[in-house]
């Protein structure tokens, strides 16, 4: 006798036992999707925490996170609360996108949105959105209790910029 060849999904299709490459594929796919959705529901959950622990206000929060997008529903108390979870969740590790789908129990002006770069303070940008870098408390106030100091922003942050009064 000797070496015999064989094509090697065929004995999963004839008799219907083991299976094909394909079906080990499509298996393990399943599994790391499973595992995918798992860890982003965890990873939602921990913001959900985070947003409570920073004192937030948001009545019925629900984040729902796809691949690097999330989305957030419920009712914030005003504005400012609104965005602050916008950037707690946008500001973290892994999301790019943040679909907002909150509202607000009281209606106030919308803020602006700056993401920081290289060379950035609070200054510096206190004085590009208000034309007084001495202006940087209404930044630094408006961003906490996400920033725990003035000086202590990063590149790519981004931070809200609310009207002045």
């Amino acid at each position: 006798m000797g070496l015999f060849s064989f094509i090697k999904n065929a004995g999963a299709k004839v008799f219907g036992i083991g299976k094909t490459t394909e079906e080990e594929a499509a298996e393990k796919l399943a599994a790391a999707n499973a595992e995918e959705l798992k860890e982003e529901a965890l990873v939602a959950r921990r913001l959900e925490t985070t947003i409570g622990d920073l004192e937030l206000q948001v009545e019925d929060l629900s984040i729902f996170i796809d691949d690097d997008a999330a989305t957030i529903s419920g009712m914030a108390h005003d504005q400012a609360t609104r965005e602050k979870v916008i950037l707690v969740v946008g500001n973290s590790n892994g999301i790019a996108t943040v679909d907002d789908k909150m509202t607000v129990e009281v209606v106030e002006p919308v803020a602006q949105f700056h993401a920081v770069v290289s060379g950035d303070t609070l200054g510096k940008i206190a004085k590009t959105y208000y034309g007084n870098a001495m202006k940087y408390p209404v930044i630094f106030e408006a961003n906490k209790p996400m920033l725990e100091h003035p000086d202590k922003i990063y590149v790519g942050q981004v931070l809200r910029i609310p009207a002045l009064d």
